[in-house]
This record gives C-alpha cells, sequence and structure tokens, in this order.
C-alpha cells in the first residue's frame, strides 16, 4: 500500500466520487441549520432536509469532506488513539438515485484499488437479514461468506428517530494484524481494540418506521455514507494512533517544541499534547464559523476545549498562555482546503488569546484549591468532591464542570455532580426552555405536513407592497383550523406574500390582509420552517377561511423605516473595519424601524475618537446619496468582488448581493433603501461590551435619529436654564457645581464626625465586660460606615481587649459596625462572625474579618434590640 498525506488521501476520495458523477461541495459550516444539534456531528448532517423530504436536492449525487465536530467523549481526547472532537468526514450521498448495487462495489474499489487495503485483509458487516447485502458482498464483490458478519440493530441499524427514515448499514472493516490485537482468543470483528477497525460506514436508507415501530419501504431510496479521514490515513501511513499521522504530528512536534517535552517518552505528557494539538485544531474552526466564548451551547463548549488545552499546557510546563503559537502550523496544515482559517485567523488569534490570558489569571488558583480539596478528602479517607466545591471553581476560577471531574478522576475521586446542580440557580431556566423546545417539535411536525401538503410560501415584497393572495392554511395553538372568528388570534399562510419574514436579524413586516368578508391586523411574520411563512394576525372584523382571497398589504411607513436601519447596518459594519481594523466581524443584528443594534468582534473598549470617526464615515456615505445596487450572482463571483458573508447564514448556489459602489458589498436577504440618502441621517447613541472580545452598537437612522437629536437639545436648553448659562458654558457650571457639593459632603461628614465623638465618652462609660472583654455600644443616626468605623477607631484608643459595636440608622434601613483589638482576638472575638448574627435582628446580613466587619439591615426599628444582644452572643462565642 502506498503511503499518501492526508492531504492527498482527502483529495482522491473526492475526485473518484466526481467521476462517478457525483457534485463535490466544500464542507459546510460546524454550526448546522438544525436547532436540534450544537455542531455538525457527521457528513449528512446538512443533507438532512433531503434524506427527511423537506427539501428537493438540486443534484442526486454529492460527495465532500465535512468538518465535524463531537463532545459526548471530550475527556477520552488524549487518552485513545482514536477520540477526537474536531475531525474530517469523507461522505458519498445519494438522494433516491442509486442504492446498495452502486455503493457497495464502489467503496470496495475505492479501498483495495484506489487506495491499496489487501483484499485478504477486509472484513464487512452487515445488518442481521441485509440479505441482499450480502449477495452483493458475496456474489458481486467476492468476499468469502467468513468474512461478512451479520450483527444487530445497535451496530448495524441507523434511524434518524423512533420515526422517520431508516436502514441497515453496512462497514468495511481492516485487519491491522496481530500487533494491533488485544491477545484475547475470541479478538475478532465487533472487538474494542485496533486489530479488526472499522474503516467506513454505508448507510442503507431505505426504509419509514411508523409510530407502531412497522417498517415500510421508501419510495426514494438514499445512501449516506462516512469515513473518518484521520483514521483512513492511519492505516494508510502504518501507524498505531490517529495522533501519528501528518494530520496531527506537526502540531505535536511544535508543542514538543515550545514546552521542551519530548513526544512518545511519557504517557501522561503524550496525553497532554494530543488533548491540545485536538482541541487546537476544534477552536480555530469552531471560531473560523463564528463560535465564540459564552457559559452556555456552543460558547460553552469553546470555552471548555480552550480551558481543557490550557490546564494541559500546564502539565507540560507551560506556565504562559501559548496556544496562538500553534496556529500557524494549523493554518499551513489546513489552510488547503479550509481558507476561512486564513480569512479569519486575526479573530481565531484575538480570541483565542484574550480567553486564555483571562482563563490563566485563576488557573493557578482553582489548580491550588482542587489539589487542596483532593488532598484533603485522601487524608478523610473519601472519595467524591462536594458539589459546592464544584460551583466554586466554577463560578470563582471558571473551570467547567467536566474539568473538575476529569482532574478528581486522576486521583480516583468522583464529583457531586447533584450537589453542584443545586447550586447554579439558572437550572430552573433550562427546564424551562427543555419543555419549550419540546412542544415547538411537536409544532415543527404540524407545519411540515402543511409544508408537503401546500408547498412553499412564494415571497413577493422584494417587488411589491401589496398583492392579492389565497389563505391556503389557519393555525390556531398549533392546530389547523378551517376558519377564524372576529376577535381571534391565528397564524396565516398565504399562496404568496408581500410581508417580510424575520430572518437575518430584521423584524417581521406588519399590515393588513382585507376582503369584502373580513379584516385582519397582521401583528408579525416569520418563518416557521425554513420556506414556510406564518403571518401572527388578529382578526378585527367579519371571519377568514381557508381558500379565501384576501388584499395583503404591508405597513409602508413601517417598512420604509426599517429598510433604512438595515442599510445603515451594512454602513456602520464597513465604517467598523475602516476604523477599528479588518478583524472586525459581524456577530449578530437586530433590525427594526425604530432603531438597530450590531454586534461585532472587537476586544478592546471604543474610543470616543474612534466612535466619532465611525459616525463621520457613516454619514459621509449617508450625505454621498449613493445608489444601493442588489443583484443575484453565483457565491464565488460573490466572493470575487470581496462579499461579505456571515457563519449564521445558510446559502445557495446563487446568493443576494448588497452593493454600495465603491464603498461595501454583503450578502443579505433583507430589504434596503435605493440610494444612501433616503436614510437621511445616522447617530450612533450606545456603544457597549456584550461578551468576551464582543461588542454592540446602538444606532438611529432616519427620523428615530432626528427625534433623538431634538430631545438632546431640549434637555441641554432646560439643564442651561436651570443653572442659570447658556448651553455653551453648562458643562463648566455642572463641572464647578460637582466640586462645590463634593466639598460640602467633606465638610457635612466632617460635622456629623464631631457629634458622633461627643458621645463616645458616653459610650465609654457605659462599658460592658463579657468574660475578661470589654464591649462597648453605641447607637447614632444618619452615619455612613466609614464614619462609623472611624468613631470605632477614637473608642479603641487606650483601651485592651476591647470589641466595639456601632450601628446608625438612616431612614428605614440599618448600617452595622463591629472591630475588635488583636487582644480580643486571641481571646475568640471573630468580629465577622459575631456581626452577622447581630444583623439578621435587623433583618440583614453581613460579615468580615475576625478584626473588623460591616453588615446592613432593613428593619431600623429593631437597631436597639441588635445592640442589646451582642452581650449575649459574646458570650456564646467566648463559652462563659
Amino acid at each position: 500500500m502506498k503511503r499518501r498525506s492526508g492531504r492527498e488521501l482527502r483529495e482522491l476520495f473526492l475526485s473518484y466520487f466526481e467521476q462517478k458523477g457525483h457534485k463535490r461541495y466544500p464542507s459546510f459550516s460546524l454550526v448546522p441549520d438544525d436547532p436540534s444539534l450544537l455542531f455538525t456531528i457527521a457528513g449528512m448532517v446538512p443533507f438532512k432536509p433531503y434524506f427527511l423530504g423537506l427539501k428537493q436536492p438540486d443534484v442526486p449525487r454529492a460527495t465532500t469532506s465535512q468538518k465535524c465536530l463531537r463532545t459526548n467523549d471530550i475527556e477520552n481526547v488524549g487518552r485513545t488513539s482514536r477520540h477526537h472532537t474536531f475531525f474530517e468526514m469523507l461522505g458519498n450521498f445519494s438522494f433516491g438515485d442509486y442504492f446498495k448495487e452502486s455503493v457497495i462495489p464502489w467503496a470496495w474499489e475505492f479501498l483495495t484499488k484506489e487506495i491499496g487495503f489487501l483484499p485478504e485483509r477486509m472484513y464487512v458487516t452487515i445488518y442481521l437479514d441485509d440479505d441482499e447485502a450480502f449477495d452483493i458482498w458475496h456474489k458481486t464483490v467476492g468476499i468469502p461468506e467468513d468474512r461478512i458478519v451479520r450483527m444487530g440493530e445497535k451496530d448495524n441499524f441507523w434511524a434518524a428517530g423512533p420515526v422517520g427514515p431508516c436502514g441497515p448499514c453496512s462497514e468495511l472493516i481492516y485487519d491491522q494484524g496481530p500487533e494491533f490485537s488485544c491477545g484475547k482468543p475470541d479478538c475478532f470483528v465487533g472487538c474494542d481494540c485496533d486489530r479488526y477497525l472499522e474503516i467506513w460506514n454505508l448507510v442503507f436508507m431505505q426504509y419509514n418506521r411508523d409510530e407502531a415501530g412497522n417498517l415500510t419501504p421508501l419510495p426514494r431510496k438514499n445512501i449516506d455514507t462516512g469515513m473518518g479521514l484521520e483514521r483512513l490515513a492511519s492505516v494508510v501511513q502504518g501507524v498505531r494512533s490517529d495522533f501519528e499521522t501528518d494530520l496531527f504530528m506537526p502540531m505535536i512536534n511544535k508543542i514538543s517544541n515550545i514546552s521542551g517535552v519530548e513526544y512518545a517518552m511519557n504517557k501522561q505528557h503524550d496525553m497532554a499534547m494530543r488533548v491540545i494539538a485536538d482541541h487546537v485544531r476544534a477552536l480555530a474552526f469552531m471560531i473560523a464559523d463564528g463560535v465564540l466564548p459564552s457559559n452556555e451551547g456552543r460558547g460553552y463548549v469553546l470555552r471548555r476545549l480552550l480551558r481543557r488545552a490550557s490546564r494541559y499546557g500546564r502539565l507540560l510546563g507551560l506556565e504562559r498562555p501559548f496556544l496562538v503559537d500553534l496556529l500557524p502550523t494549523l493554518v499551513e496544515l489546513m489552510a488547503d482546503p479550509y481558507k476561512e482559517l486564513v480569512e479569519n485567523i486575526n479573530v481565531i488569534e484575538s480570541v483565542i488569546n484574550l480567553e486564555e490570558k483571562k482563563f490563566s489569571r485563576t488557573l493557578d488558583q482553582g489548580s491550588a484549591l482542587i489539589e487542596e480539596e483532593i488532598s484533603r478528602l485522601k487524608k478523610e479517607g473519601k472519595d467524591v468532591l462536594p458539589g459546592e466545591t464544584a460551583f466554586v471553581l466554577y463560578d470563582t476560577y471558571g473551570f467547567p464542570l467536566e474539568l473538575t471531574e476529569e482532574i478528581c478522576q486522576e486521583h480516583g475521586i468522583k464529583v457531586d455532580r447533584d450537589g453542584f446542580i443545586e447550586c447554579m440557580e439558572h437550572q430552573r431556566e433550562m427546564a424551562r426552555a427543555a419543555s419549550k423546545q419540546l412542544s415547538s417539535a411537536t409544532k415543527k411536525e404540524s407545519y411540515s405536513s402543511l409544508l408537503s401538503k401546500c408547498g412553499s410560501s412564494e415571497f413577493v415584497g422584494y417587488e411589491l407592497n401589496e398583492v392579492r393572495a389565497k389563505v391556503v392554511a389557519i393555525f390556531k395553538e398549533s392546530q389547523e383550523v378551517y376558519e377564524a372568528q372576529e376577535g381571534e388570534e391565528v397564524e396565516i399562510f398565504l399562496d404568496k406574500t408581500p410581508f417580510y419574514a424575520e430572518r437575518g436579524g430584521q423584524v417581521g413586516d406588519r399590515g393588513w390582509m382585507e376582503s369584502s368578508g373580513c379584516k385582519l391586523e397582521v401583528l408579525d411574520t416569520y418563518f416557521v420552517l425554513e420556506t414556510l411563512i406564518a403571518h401572527k394576525a388578529k382578526v378585527r372584523s367579519g371571519y377568514v377561511a381557508i381558500g379565501d382571497e384576501v388584499d395583503a398589504r404591508v405597513d409602508v411607513t413601517r417598512r420604509n423605516a426599517i429598510r433604512r436601519h438595515h442599510t445603515s447596518t451594512h454602513i456602520i459594519h464597513e465604517a467598523l473595519a475602516r476604523v477599528l481594523g479588518p478583524h472586525v466581524r459581524q456577530a449578530g443584528s437586530y433590525v427594526a424601524p425604530d432603531y438597530l443594534r450590531f454586534d461585532f468582534n472587537h476586544f478592546d473598549p471604543i474610543t470616543r475618537e474612534q466612535l466619532t470617526a465611525i459616525e463621520r464615515i457613516a454619514n459621509e456615505v449617508v450625505q454621498a446619496n449613493i445608489k444601493v445596487s442588489i443583484f443575484e450572482t453565483t457565491m464565488d463571483e460573490a466572493k470575487r468582488i470581496g462579499a461579505k458573508a456571515f457563519f449564521d447564514e445558510k446559502y445557495g448556489e446563487r446568493v443576494r448581493v448588497i452593493q454600495i459602489p465603491g464603498y461595501c458589498a454583503e450578502l443579505c436577504g433583507g430589504l434596503h433603501v435605493n440610494a444612501t440618502g433616503e436614510i437621511g441621517t445616522i447617530k450612533i447613541v450606545k456603544d457597549e461590551s456584550i461578551g468576551s472580545g464582543l461588542r454592540r452598537i446602538t444606532a438611529l437612522a432616519g427620523m428615530p435619529a432626528v427625534s433623538h437629536h431634538q430631545e438632546l437639545q431640549f434637555l441641554a436648553e432646560d439643564l442651561a436654564s436651570m443653572c442659570s448659562v447658556d448651553v455653551k458654558s453648562l458643562k463648566e457650571k455642572l463641572a464647578s457645581t460637582l466640586v462645590e457639593l463634593k466639598n460640602l459632603k467633606v465638610e457635612l461628614q466632617g460635622a456629623k464626625l464631631k457629634l458622633a465623638l461627643h458621645q463616645c465618652e458616653k459610650i465609654t462609660s457605659q462599658r460592658q465586660v463579657v468574660g475578661d472583654v470589654t464591649v462597648l455600644l453605641g447607637k447614632f443616626e444618619d452615619l455612613e460606615p466609614e464614619t462609623l468605623r472611624q468613631v470605632g477607631d477614637h473608642l479603641k484608643r487606650g483601651l485592651n481587649k476591647v470589641l466595639i459595636v456601632l450601628g446608625s440608622t438612616y431612614g428605614e434601613k440599618v448600617s452595622l459596625v463591629a472591630m475588635a483589638d488583636e487582644e480580643a482576638v486571641k481571646r475568640g472575638v471573630h468580629a465577622g462572625k459575631l456581626i452577622n448574627k447581630i444583623a439578621a435582628v435587623v433583618g440583614g446580613g453581613g460579615g468580615g474579618r475576625e478584626n473588623v466587619a460591616q453588615a446592613g439591615g432593613k428593619d431600623a426599628s429593631r437597631l436597639e434590640d441588635a445592640l442589646n444582644s451582642v452581650p449575649r452572643i459574646l458570650q456564646e462565642m467566648l463559652g462563659v
């Protein structure tokens, strides 16, 4: 068998199936167009709508090398030879075209003829009763019966879910030889060791399973195959592990170089290098596809992988952030064919660098805490880390629960997951969200049935604001109904519609539907499936029924305001890139008639000067009144002219481009102005951080911007009038007034302190003694905690072994301060614990150190009771 690189194997596979009439698609995003999945986990995921019959494919045959990411076995990555998070899946697909009779011989031919696998080392598995596959393998391909293994549903039957398309599958197995065997006498196909290695899985989607479990043949049978590139490369390159292939070794060599630790000399070090190499691949591709760190969903997975990789770096002696040092090697390895790594390298570097630096600050502290806890548990003979400790590691030190579990597992310690979950207050919210998802799944089935019956909604709103349309369906509370009466709120589905459905950040249109027998107000418009548009409407008069014809009319004034704000997002996006740098990339947007929000990647606060420059560029484009060009073209042509495309949008062969000639171009399906001058003016009203490396700009366009200018002008004039100055002198006047107020406050606090100090003699004369500790108690009015502490410092002078507790009311609230000198602390006084109990009397809480503590409360009427409780609480504390 000829040795080939991973790159050669990828190209060989895709070229082979191109020659068999398949269309080669570039890899789809790791972020799937499927709400049930966090990531693309297999090559078939982007084609799932075709397999489920929800969409018609453009071609009958396809082939891909698909980026995939799986998170179910993260803790095993690095420990085994085959587990990965990110991997590439080679696949060929048939949508009702060829079936077993073609794919089985092709798979055999590719592996034995193109790759050079020895036929006598090949085995195949088939489903128990799949005699059709058996005959093709045995009679057509020529594999002996004793190398065809029948297996059960668990191993050789694929299903999309409990109901729906399903079918048997067949796996191609390669015998790597006795040196890979576990040594057991019964080692054979199906053994967990690496001798009989699963190379390629062929799925034959030929049945539909109903709710009763009955299988009926599908009218159009499909093929879905998947083969891991990394695994194929390990066999072809004659190595024992995927990590020793040329897809990983350059990364591992780089890690070895920067850490000074040699690979293949120490199992623990080898595992660390494997983890880092795997996770950096995953991180780079996730960020390139628009995933950013967060505490939930995809962002949580990204953060978890980054922190796991960073922690394993410490095991190699890498005490500094180092992950970005591996990116040049990764880009060199995989930029061909994955150009997104090059196009987004600035964002990838910035996100990884910022996130790793942030985690590095707490990694050492968190590691020390967990090591201390593990040591304590071992001394006490316990083997479970409390959930509260795991939560502190998560909440304070940024340790994902799974990382804590993995570290504990290395020492034979378990983690109390239930205790951890109890500490996570948002768990109830997650449960409610899960409930909503279940309801959503039921709705989706009803909508899918409607789509099959009536077809997709035709959108005519790019050209028209009003159209005569037919009502094809009415839904009320997720159920299809025949008609809707006055006062009812329903979802209306039309055969064609001028109403824009919410998508790409742009809100849905509103307006009216009217006929001779009814009038409906359209409250919102949205997609319930990818090509099915629903109109949320209230019947204002009469009634509407399926089959009625209505005049569907968009609220044009509102739509034009939306147009102005949408084009403004494009203008602001380009201005941001010009002022802040090319790393700026849209991370989300919201376009409404009264304002716009634009989220983007940037890692530093934006200065006033930068904001001014951004706003100036945007308004210069508006004033230039440039005609906006809107056209459809191919994706390749759009890229050639520099059109921006975004991770959260799914694009087909033809794309819609919004171009402001000489300024910017973006792929966009939204509504826009005809010329930039129609916008009038753009005003940025807010810039804020919304997460690590993420910022948000809020802006106004057109009349909302004019109204904002007017409001600010009136506010400035009113304030100037109140200060008896003109507007230009207002800033200077306010500055001097604030200085005066600050000085007056200092004088007032000084006067209050002076009055309070006059009471010190009385407080000292009423001293009490508990055990051998002197106790001074004082009650005041309208004193701040800082002033109370100053009074306490004054009282301590000249006294030894003393506890001072002072309280003050201000309105209905209470402030408390407790202070103990060194001798009192040695005697057993703890100001923090004591004040917490006192504060409970006034309905509050607090705490602090042994010698000084502070608390607050809500019930001023109980302050006297709280102070009177001090001697009793102190007695309990001292045991006297």
